[in-house]
């Protein structure tokens, strides 16, 4: 499985830009993909209240599911269950769910309801993905798990440590899955299982079935290349389960299926890095970074045929990953905007500034202090006046085709955000000495 990790806790696409996107993926290499909803799925009921303003439509869900299947593309749900529940738990309703009263990333696994919202969040997603047969449960980044008085009542009554509480409320999720959706099979992040020890794996009552990572390396379809030794050691594999790297993916087997061991890898385009943090990278920005992932994936390394293979799909010249750089047109969905941020990183901050703060005219006759009382001597002024009006309108225009460009794309809350965070820092400098200039 080479899953495509779509993470939408910001700059979730629409349905339209899918439709483009699904086949490019499935030319390249994915045969899946994992789809963490968060606040864009249309939870109803009780949970609506968890919705984004902008959240999909049921029929966008089955729409999608559609396009998945219509490439060949497995859809995966992930549903955090907990860590990265900002989303919920900033809502004052599950405020009395948190691990720590102050900080909303993660749940309290000690506190009946916290289980009780779960089966609920999962039962609606679920009942939404008939057609799939895995479940993700996230599970990564509990921060600050064993803070909370009830962690820590916990551990003392029961003589356990973070690591053996994190297995119990992860068995109890299982559990609900297991006994609810027979024959799902759930995958989940391994970064909180690596902190606990192999000892506490094999702890009493925790219920977790024990094997051995294979000697090649999931990644490299060569055999001789050796896991690390931490990959090395046990996984734990409960039932159906499998972990899932984000980094490194040591792919255990299930014990009904000794025979067959597969490799599970997963490429995350995370939009942002919690429900809080400014938006990272857009998707159209990183489909050249993709098409590079999925092709050394199938490829064993990004040898001359997948980089051939990536220049084809992509319409592209060249690409040097060194610098980080493409070179060509491009004919992939979104390139506009991929053209387009180029020329915001790489132009918009340096020309603004070297304006403002080269010119000598704006600095000795057109002063903070001048435009704070708004007197300056026109000689001086016209001699830099045309050259910044210039500058602001071609931004100006360049701004107004960029908005278009992002509204086919993205919904209004993204692309104001992205405006916002990447752009009008410094064209808001430039509108504001324009403003005082006229």
């Amino acid at each position: 499985m080479r899953l495509v990790h779509l993470d939408l806790k910001g700059a979730a696409p629409r349905v339209s830009y899918l439709e483009q996107v699904f086949p490019l993926l499935s030319q390249l290499g994915a045969n899946g993909v994992l789809i963490e909803y968060e606040d864009m799925f249309p939870f109803k009921g009780e949970l609506e209240i968890l919705r984004s303003p902008y959240a999909y439509s049921e029929e966008d869900i089955e729409r999608i599911q559609q396009l998945a299947e219509q490439h060949k593309l497995e859809v995966v749900p992930l549903v955090q269950t907990f860590g990265h529940v900002e989303f919920i738990l900033k809502h004052e309703k599950y405020q009395h769910l948190r691990e720590v009263e102050r900080f909303p990333n993660s749940f309290n696994p000690h506190v009946p309801d916290t289980l009780a919202l779960l089966k609920s969040i999962l039962s609606q997603v679920i009942e939404k993905h008939r057609r799939s047969t895995w479940i993700h449960i996230g599970a990564d980044e509990v921060f600050h798990l064993g803070e909370g008085m009830d962690s820590k009542n916990w551990m003392s009554h029961h003589k356990g440590d973070v690591g053996t509480m994190y297995l119990k409320h992860i068995k109890e999720v299982l559990g609900f899955l297991t006994a609810q959706f027979w024959g799902l099979r759930v995958l989940m992040w391994d970064d909180m299982l690596r902190k606990i020890s192999v000892g506490a794996l094999r702890g009493e009552g925790t219920g977790w079935h024990l094997c051995q990572a294979p000697p090649m390396h999931p990644l490299c379809a060569r055999p001789g290349r050796r896991h690390t030794q931490r990959q090395q050691e046990p996984m734990p594999c409960p039932g159906g389960t499998w972990l899932s790297g984000k980094r490194e993916v040591g792919p255990p087997c299930p014990p009904c299926a000794h025979r067959a061991v597969l490799a599970r890898c997963c490429l995350s385009l995370s939009h942002r890095y919690d429900h809080y943090s400014v938006l990272c990278e857009l998707l159209p920005v990183s489909i050249p970074s993709l098409a590079i992932c999925l092709q050394t994936l199938v490829n064993g390394g990004f040898t001359e045929e997948a980089k051939r293979k990536v220049l084809d799909v992509l319409g592209l010249d060249s690409v040097q990953l060194e610098q980080s750089t493409c070179e060509g047109r491009g004919a992939f969905p979104g390139v506009e905007i991929y053209h387009m941020v180029e020329q915001v990183n790489g132009h918009l901050k340096e020309s603004i500034l070297k304006a403002l703060e080269e010119e000598s005219a704006i600095k000795g006759w057109f002063s903070p202090y001048h435009r704070k009382r708004h007197f300056g001597n026109p000689r001086n002024m016209e001699s830099f006046g045309s050259k910044v009006l210039k500058l602001h309108e071609d931004w100006e225009s360049f701004v107004r085709d960029l908005r278009e460009q992002l509204e086919r794309i993205y919904f209004p809350d993204t692309v104001e955000e992205w405006l916002e965070e990447n752009v009008n820092p410094y064209l808001d400098q430039l509108r504001d000495l324009v403003r005082d200039y006229r």
